[in-house]
């Protein structure tokens, strides 16, 4: 009997979807249903626009709003509703078994208007037209279009591998749903192969979906494994069900999931340090609200409905509101406790790594100021805090972060030194300002650095003597590392307030750097850019030194950049004042600033520098290090052979580049690539960073010599076996 009530939802869900797209290009009518819909029912409506003002929708968001986690009678009381309301002749679901479900919090799949693409929803819903049509006919045609709209589909905001659930929900025989209970359980080693599970993990460990040609290979290869075998499940709603129960079963899922849990829940309030924190936080579903934070240092979070974080007086306090809010008995623990801290644990001082999902780290930054609540920056986001952002890095990570909005990492050790690695600086909370800074000195800089002193005294007397110097070598020398502690030196102490760090790239402006007008909520207002500011703090700092960092300077137009100050960053010229293009305030360069531009010599995609350029700056060339005294003492207390095969080998291939016709000096692999490791997981990183980041550069060093990059792939592959 029980078998008869399983699967009730599937002649549903397809004459819906047939019945949905009939509203393609009268969406309007369709928003008005929906309204009615859930007005009829008294349940309130998910917050899908801001303060739900909607006037497009799309059809995997409706389909999402009763494919989450609310009660069943919810669920039936919202399809009653539809089948009478699109006249609708299935049988109403008795069960939702091997449906998956979203986030109850996150049932769109796009953002809010104002931070989705123009024609996000358009897309989805060509995107969903080409699936039913080509679920009826497999022509080439069609499978080139379904290709096509998927990829573009996939790379839209909010969209991961939720968007193979909502195929999957209106062809359920047809496509598959890659949730990750779905993956976990096809990628298990006891029931399917390598082949397969390479197929759902991606090689690169990025976590990211198939493309569209990879998804329906994925699709068609599970139904031939499903046709060809004997397996409890016959079709891809009763295997998504069982993978539901057998995930569900599985000990060490359980386990894995309390861990992370751990991690995403935080400590208790008691245990918070009071000698600083570490946060790692997201800004926005995806980051995509992370360039409008990092150019107003800001972090800020959502949940608008929620209102002022100051008025509750307890996480028990904001729980009730976020059940108030979303009409569930639902805890929401995490939701709770990131809001609870964001506005009452977060002190100034803190630390805080942004992050994009659960593999890739952005940008550390300290916090400035206190929590702030103002809807008039942004009524999606109104919660804030004043941050410094400072070094920026966009790097994937082989280890796994939290997927929280924000979590406390102070405890977690492992974690947080993982994450330290990936910066440059010296990351540690800050002292109240009556504290003193670090001293740091030339032996210092000489102990931690891969450059002799001869060097170091040629490189300072460049500095002092140009005031402009463009730091160039090949990826992986030591740029950025060297440039930020070189200045440190010169200061004397480790003052972070007296040097920036910006990297240029090629939509960069003068409106960045200098001043233009950003739009605001009532229109535009005309903001200083973060070159005008530094000067400004260097200006009234006249007595000290201060050093302005431009990483990838050669990616920028630089005189389109410096606009008018362009002229002033010559030596001789600095103090002499101009007019500024938007506020003709007269300004002018401190002699007390310097400026150091990093250049990769190995990115062949850039022209060369323009003459303007050189005559304006002095150039000094970073080489890799591996025989410096330094990097032969850090090699041997790492005591390791595989370590010393790589580095003879990696010496071998710098050999090789340096004397290619095309490559040359400046595209040889540096050795910073190689440090911060240590005795325990040198193995494990030896083999990611050749996998992962050498052979990749030898890939695009000799596209078109496939035999020289697989001979030398397989040399380096073979030194860390």
């Amino acid at each position: 009997m029980e078998e008869e009530k399983r699967f009730t939802w599937i002649n549903f869900y397809m004459e819906f979807a047939d019945r949905l797209l009939e509203y393609k290009n009268n969406r309007t009518e369709l928003v008005n249903k929906i309204i009615t819909i859930f007005d009829n029912i008294d349940i309130k409506l998910p917050l899908l626009e801001t303060n739900n003002d909607i006037t497009d929708i799309g059809p995997f968001t409706i389909f999402g709003l009763f494919n989450k986690n609310i009660k069943t009678e919810n669920k039936i009381k919202i399809l009653k509703e539809i089948k009478e309301s699109f006249s609708l002749k299935a049988d109403l679901p008795t069960d939702f078994k091997g449906v998956p479900e979203l986030n109850p919090v996150n049932s769109t799949f796009y953002y809010f208007k104002g931070y989705r693409g123009d024609k996000d929803i358009d897309n989805l819903w060509d995107l969903f037209e080409i699936a039913l049509k080509y679920s009826e006919n497999k022509s080439p045609q069609l499978y080139n279009e379904f290709v096509k709209i998927y990829n573009t589909v996939l790379n839209q905001v909010n969209i991961k591998w939720n968007i193979t659930m909502g195929l999957f929900w209106i062809r359920p025989y047809e496509y598959i749903s890659l949730n990750s209970r779905t993956r976990w359980y096809l990628t298990n080693p006891n029931f399917v192969n390598d082949e397969i599970i390479n197929r759902i993990k991606p090689s690169d460990k990025s976590n990211t979906p198939p493309k569209g040609e990879e998804y329906l290979k994925i699709c068609n290869y599970f139904k031939e494994i499903i046709k060809n075998n004997d397996y409890e499940f016959k079709n891809f709603p009763e295997l998504i069900y069982i993978s539901y129960i057998e995930s569900v079963k599985d000990d060490e899922l359980e386990k894995e999931y309390k861990e992370k849990k751990k991690i995403g829940d935080g400590i208790g309030d008691s245990n918070i340090n009071n000698d600083g924190n570490y946060w790692l936080y997201s800004p926005g579903q995806g980051a995509f609200a992370w360039e409008k934070f990092r150019d107003k240092n800001l972090m800020g979070i959502g949940w608008e409905a929620v209102g002022n974080l100051k008025e509750y007086t307890s996480k028990k306090e904001i729980e009730s509101k976020l059940q108030e809010i979303n009409n569930s008995k639902r805890k929401f623990p995490n939701d709770a406790l990131a809001l609870w801290e964001f506005a009452n644990k977060i002190k100034i001082g803190d630390v805080v790594f942004a992050k994009r999902g659960s593999h890739e780290i952005i940008a550390y930054g300290i916090v400035k100021g206190k929590y702030f609540f103002d809807k008039s920056i942004d009524e999606n986001f109104p919660n804030f805090i004043e941050i410094k952002w400072k070094e920026e890095i966009n790097t994937k990570t082989n280890f796994y972060l939290p997927t929280k909005t924000l979590t406390r990492i102070t405890d977690y050790e492992d974690m947080l030194n993982n994450i330290k690695n990936l910066f440059e600086d010296d990351i540690e909370p800050e002292k109240p300002s009556n504290e003193k800074l670090p001293i740091y000195t030339k032996e210092e800089f000489l102990e931690e650095s891969f450059i002799s002193e001869e060097m170091y005294d040629n490189l300072v007397n460049l500095i002092r003597y140009k005031m402009n110097v463009i730091i160039e070598g090949a990826p992986g020398v030591g740029k950025t590392f060297t440039s930020k502690r070189l200045a440190y030196s010169i200061i004397g102490v480790k003052d972070k307030e007296r040097v920036e760090l910006i990297q240029f790239h090629q939509s960069y402006s003068y409106e960045d750097f200098i001043m233009g007008y950003r739009p605001t909520q009532n229109g535009f207002s005309l903001e200083n850019g973060v070159f005008y500011n530094f000067c400004k703090k260097a200006e009234e700092d006249e007595d000290n030194d201060y050093f302005f960092i431009i990483d990838e300077i050669n990616r920028g137009n630089l005189s389109k950049i410096f606009g008018e100050l362009f002229m002033l960053i010559e030596k001789d010229k600095r103090g002499n004042k101009v007019r500024l293009l938007y506020n003709g305030e007269l300004f002018s360069i401190p002699k007390n600033l310097y400026i150091i531009g990093l250049m990769n010599t190995a990115d062949r995609s850039l022209a060369m520098i323009d003459y303007a350029l050189r005559r304006r700056f002095a150039f000094y060339t970073l080489k890799p290090a591996f025989d410096s005294e330094n990097f032969i003492r850090y090699q041997k207390s790492l005591n390791n052979p595989k370590f010393d095969n790589v580095i003879n080998l990696v010496k071998e291939l710098n050999d090789e580049i340096k004397n290619d016709e095309v490559l040359g000096e400046g595209f040889q692999i540096g050795h910073s690539y190689f440090c911060n490791l240590d005795e325990k997981t040198i193995d494990k990183k030896l083999d990611f960073i050749i996998n992962f980041e050498i052979i990749p550069l030898l890939k695009e060093y000799w596209f078109d010599e496939v035999n020289k990059v697989e001979t030398w792939s397989n040399r380096l592959k073979n030194a860390v076996v």
